[in-house]
């Protein structure tokens, strides 16, 4: 048995950086959205391994605030695989006891889009959840924690909230992973080494992983491995060795 599944209980959730679709394609010779094609072929493929693995929670980065700057038509491209996804999966997923989640500022996305999102949440809301599943579309860490201190703002200023109130726990509740954990392991593939404002707020304490595989050839034993390494690491929040 591989130190994974020893200690896979103590590994709650797991947040993906999905990073190298483009210089996948580029290597190949192929167009920008080929790549972006088989990027989702492997968050499928993460999402089966997540669950068959026994991890509750799966996070995975799909398109940032700042992917907005990218050429329009690669947005469009982008836009177009999402719809895609939407309503291609989500069935899959449904039967598969997923229950999915999308989170980020999604009023930027297009109407029909929303539409899906709301629909594909509504679907999968009272599933079994065997898996969590939460894509971070149109996101940044930044933006999400200004907007929970404005939420918070607003609470003082009605008087509904005290100022004296206002502690990590009362953020935590503003954000949009308010009914999640923490990611326990942050994976970026592509070989960078940042995290790029994801989950800022969240990660503060996440064990990081960074793979040189570039995310359309991510797999299972890609998966265990970060895992594996995970296990091997000793989590001390702070504290000093063997002092909990």
């Amino acid at each position: 048995m591989s130190a994974a599944a020893r200690s896979r209980p103590l590994l709650r959730h797991i947040a993906i950086i999905m990073d190298g679709n483009g210089r996948w394609a580029k290597a190949r010779g192929l167009p920008r959205i080929a790549g972006h094609r088989r990027g989702a072929e492997a968050a499928r493929r993460a999402v089966t391994a997540a669950a068959e693995l026994g991890v509750p929670y799966l996070t995975l980065f799909g398109f940032s605030s700042e992917n907005w700057r990218r050429p329009s038509t690669e947005i469009q491209d982008l836009m177009a695989l999402l719809r895609h996804y939407l309503l291609g999966e989500i069935a899959e997923l449904h039967r598969n006891g997923v229950r999915l989640k999308v989170i980020g500022e999604l009023g930027r996305l297009a109407p029909d889009i929303i539409s899906l999102i709301e629909h594909a949440e509504a679907v999968t809301r009272d599933n079994n959840i065997r898996i969590t599943l939460t894509i971070a579309l149109s996101y940044g860490g930044r933006a999400e924690i200004v907007a929970a201190v404005r939420a918070i703002a607003a609470q003082v200023a009605r008087g509904s909230l005290a100022a004296d109130a206002v502690d990590e726990n009362c953020i935590a509740r503003h954000l949009f992973t308010a009914d999640i954990p923490d990611p326990d392991l942050l994976i970026r593939t592509s070989g960078e080494q940042r995290i790029s404002n994801f989950l800022l707020w969240q990660c503060a304490y996440s064990e990081l992983v960074f793979t040189k595989t570039l995310w359309p050839d991510f797999s299972k034993s890609d998966l265990e491995q970060a895992i594996d390494d995970f296990c091997g690491r000793e989590r001390r929040y702070g504290a000093s060795v063997g002092s909990h």
